[in-house]
């Protein structure tokens, strides 16, 4: 909860600087994109695998820049929106049950089981044979 709006804080406060200095802007968080994905590469020998942290500023700053600059980076735009559906996925996943009713206690299973027993009329076994009174 704190981290989600710690993230539309920040994406508040990078829209608005956005609507003030676009070029300057854009010049700056292109520049901080590329430093950050040079920090992970430095940090993995082989293919680069992003934090959570590292996807949220990515993410973040790649709205600041256009487009067209976009060859330089790691990511493209299908994968930020990749992740970002992974990220809806896992947010919004119920937990898997079995249909239908649930089981019954086994202990309620074997207090019930006898007595439907004796109404049918048959002799359940380790019970003393009783007749139900008509009546």
């Amino acid at each position: 909860m704190a981290l989600s709006f710690l993230y539309r804080l920040v994406r508040r406060v990078v829209d608005f600087v956005l609507l003030h200095r676009m070029d300057d802007l854009a010049k700056d968080a292109e520049i901080l994109l590329l430093r950050h994905q040079l920090a992970v590469l430095r940090r993995q020998a082989s293919r680069p695998r992003f934090s959570w942290t590292d996807r949220a500023l990515v993410a973040t700053l790649a709205r600041l820049v256009p487009r067209e600059r976009w060859a330089a980076f790691l990511v493209t735009p299908e994968t930020i929106l990749r992740w970002h559906r992974a990220l809806v996925r896992r947010y919004w996943t119920y937990p898997h049950r079995r249909p239908g009713r649930p089981r019954l206690p086994a202990d309620t299973v074997e207090l019930v089981l006898p007595l439907v027993l004796i109404f049918k009329g048959l002799q359940p076994a380790g019970v003393p044979e009783r007749r139900l009174e008509q009546g």
